[in-house]
């Protein structure tokens, strides 16, 4: 990288895009604050707290001594994003807005504004790292392992890469934090968001239920009996265990343990749950996924991979495939717990982030389709 460049860095109040920030203009870049407001429905600081996340952003700026722009992208966030996520939803999926919104907005709108800007690179605050090697970039892990984000990166492609910092991805958290506090920054010691930007803290059903509407039906055992109602297939992913509304079995038998989600049957429209978070039901031993995105801009050959199949676990051993629609399947060594469609299936070489796909399918026991007659369960 040159000595010196103007890079455009995504503000978004919190302390790892801060530190990112400072650490760009201690190496001698030109640095020029971005912040990026994606959604403007109800953003009353209740939930959706992006005007209190606006006034850090800008009191970050001022003690590093740098400008910072106020952009809206909530039009492109609704298309490119909040549409797609509605559409999977409906359809009984559970989508990733977070994959999403990287690959549309932070790495595409927020890009492509940067470079009209003049800007040489774009950075954020994620912990991942891109290296370069002969001519080809590649996404690794961030080396906090704790917090490496690089699964929500994986459909970013050579041109985004090439283009992108991400200059805290070579710290662990703590140092970030440690940074923070000694060169004064005002939000040191500000929470980690969590969830999704345009749900926030508020209760996720009740945000869903504004969009998406009721379709009640039977909640149903690994026996095919009813346990309960549930409010519609939409408001519900695989594994979930809060927000069923049962309690142990009071007849029929069965153990008094947590209920949780094992599968959807849009047939029928009926909630399969069964009891125990080790229960056969929440394994598979196979995935597959399509809407494939490859970071080298072409497919890994087949073979032995390490895969997540969701955020914030460890890489897990499989064999890749692909079948006679270019999609792929991943066997893997162990069954992997709760394997949800609409979720992303990251591919792995070691420390080397392939890049993925949207899992489609997954491996099933057969279950009992049609629901018998009602079994009593105790209220949660």
């Amino acid at each position: 990288m040159q000595s010196r460049q103007r890079v455009v860095v995504g503000l978004s109040g919190g302390v790892d895009s801060a530190v990112s920030a400072w650490l760009l203009k201690r190496q001698g870049h030109e640095v020029v604050g971005l912040f990026m407001k994606n959604w403007e429905d109800d953003d009353d600081g209740e939930y959706c707290s992006s005007n209190v996340d606006f006034v850090d952003a800008a009191a970050v700026a001022d003690v590093i001594g740098i400008e910072i722009e106020h952009v809206n992208f909530a039009s492109a966030y609704r298309d490119r994003v909040f549409a797609e996520f509605l559409r999977e939803y409906g359809a009984g999926r559970t989508p990733n807005p977070d994959v999403l919104c990287n690959a549309e907005i932070k790495f595409k709108a927020f890009l492509e504004h940067a470079m009209r800007l003049g800007a040489a690179r774009i950075a954020t605050g994620h912990y991942a790292r891109v290296r370069e090697r002969g001519g080809r970039f590649e996404l690794l892990k961030g080396l906090d392992a704790s917090k490496d984000q690089s699964y929500f990166l994986h459909r970013l492609d050579q041109a985004q890469l090439a283009r992108t910092l991400f200059p805290v991805g070579e710290l662990a958290k703590t140092e970030v934090r440690r940074i923070a506090a000694e060169i004064g920054l005002p939000n040191a010691h500000k929470k980690d968001s969590t969830g999704i930007c345009f749900i926030g803290e508020r209760p996720f059903r009740a945000f869903l239920e504004r969009y998406l509407s009721r379709e009640p039906g039977p909640m149903v055992d690994e026996r095919g009996r009813e346990v309960g109602r549930h409010l519609g297939l939409s408001f519900y992913t695989l594994g979930q265990r809060q927000g069923l509304g049962l309690g142990g079995q009071r007849a029929g038998g069965g153990a008094h343990a947590p209920w949780y989600v094992a599968h959807k049957d849009l047939e029928h429209n009926a909630l399969h749950v069964v009891q125990g978070h080790d229960h056969p039901w929440l394994q598979s031993r196979w995935l597959r996924a399509d809407d494939l995105s490859w970071i080298a801009g072409q497919a890994p050959p087949p073979g032995r991979y390490g895969a997540k199949s969701r955020y914030r676990q460890a890489d897990a051993p499989c064999a890749l495939a692909f079948d006679g629609a270019g999609a792929l399947r991943l066997d893997f060594d162990a069954p992997q717990w709760a394997v949800t469609p609409g979720q992303s299936a990251v591919l792995y070489a070691g420390e080397v982030c392939l890049g993925g796909g949207v899992i489609d399918a997954a491996e099933r026991p057969p279950v009992v389709r049609r629901p018998a007659s009602p079994v009593r369960a105790a209220p949660r």
